[in-house]
């Protein structure tokens, strides 16, 4: 990748037996692959996870935005 700088791009990812589609940008979708290979997970796998997750917040957010907010967080740990 040549720059962070990059629109959105969205993709299908299965949830629970359902397809449904996720706007990241190009960086997240790259830290996203990295944190399941990390979790020995398929990326499907990871995003029910963070899905499961954010539906028991107390407000939950969009998925897109749980991605991001987990992601940093999964970073801020190993640092």
């Amino acid at each position: 990748m040549t720059t962070p700088y990059h629109p959105p791009v969205k993709r299908s990812v299965e949830i629970a037996g359902h397809k449904t589609s996720i706007s990241l940008e190009p960086l997240f979708w790259e830290l996203l692959k990295t944190a399941a290979q990390a979790e020995l997970l398929p990326i499907n796998a990871l995003v029910a996870r963070i899905d499961a997750e954010r539906i028991a917040a107390e407000t939950p957010p969009g998925l897109g935005s749980a991605i991001r907010l987990w992601l940093v967080g999964w970073l801020a740990a190993r640092l």
